[in-house]
């Protein structure tokens, strides 16, 4: 794992514990609903296996099981730390259609064509090489498959534009510190954001490297954007 790699996977682990408060309060309580659409968009059939990658505290993964009820979903991230918070919550939840474990999104410990989908939400732009991770999604899902991303992206309506990088870039970091106890991991998901290339960039991304009928679904006024492509 490269350093980059190993400072995202610390900030995580020191996030654990405020997580899903602050996901709730960054997107007015939408995220999950948003993570419901995804799920969605798998399009499985019955008994479907299904990855979720970097799951975190397994709230995308709870969405498939949910969406899916005869899928099994293997939920899968790189910080041991917030994936027992998950577990946890899944024990509480009775999830028996979902199981745990530790991997590294640019190494996947999987055969090719493993999954009949493949689902991430809050990943992509923490990648330090994105085309290998989209690689490395494609090459263990089975022909015909789905991947669906779920990621925050660049709104476009000037104003709301304006509004959102104030919000995000200044208020985000502050409200991060307080609720959260660490500033710096909030201060780095706008950096992280302003590195990371928008939707249609992103589309042509997972077109190069191989995804076919790529599409994708805006949210929140253009603020999050939902990729699927077909492998």
């Amino acid at each position: 794992m490269n350093e980059h790699s190993k400072r995202v996977q610390a900030m995580f682990s020191r996030i654990t514990r405020r997580y899903d408060l602050m996901n709730r309060m960054m997107t007015g309580g939408r995220d999950q609903a948003w993570r419901r659409i995804a799920a969605r968009e798998l399009g499985l059939s019955a008994g479907a296996l299904v990855l979720d990658l970097a799951t975190g505290t397994g709230d995308l993964a709870f969405a498939v099981g949910e969406a899916y009820p005869g899928a099994r979903v293997i939920a899968v991230d790189f910080s041991e730390t917030i994936l027992r918070e998950g577990v946890r919550k899944g024990r509480r939840r009775d999830a028996r259609n979902i199981a745990w474990g530790v991997g590294d999104a640019l190494a996947l410990p999987f055969p090719d064509a493993t999954f009949d989908g493949c689902t991430n939400a809050f990943l992509l732009r923490n990648v330090v090489d994105l085309p290998l991770c989209l690689r490395e999604m494609r090459r263990v899902v089975k022909p015909g498959g789905r991947v669906v991303c779920m990621e925050i992206t660049h709104p476009q309506a000037p104003i709301f534009k304006q509004l959102f990088w104030a919000y995000f870039g200044t208020l985000v970091p502050i409200i991060g510190g307080a609720i959260a106890g660490d500033w710096q991991a909030y201060r780095y998901l706008p950096n992280s954001l302003m590195r990371f290339p928008p939707a249609e960039p992103l589309k042509q991304l997972m077109q190069e490297v191989g995804y076919r009928h790529v599409h994708y679904r805006l949210l929140g006024m253009g603020a999050m954007a939902i990729h699927i492509g077909e492998v």
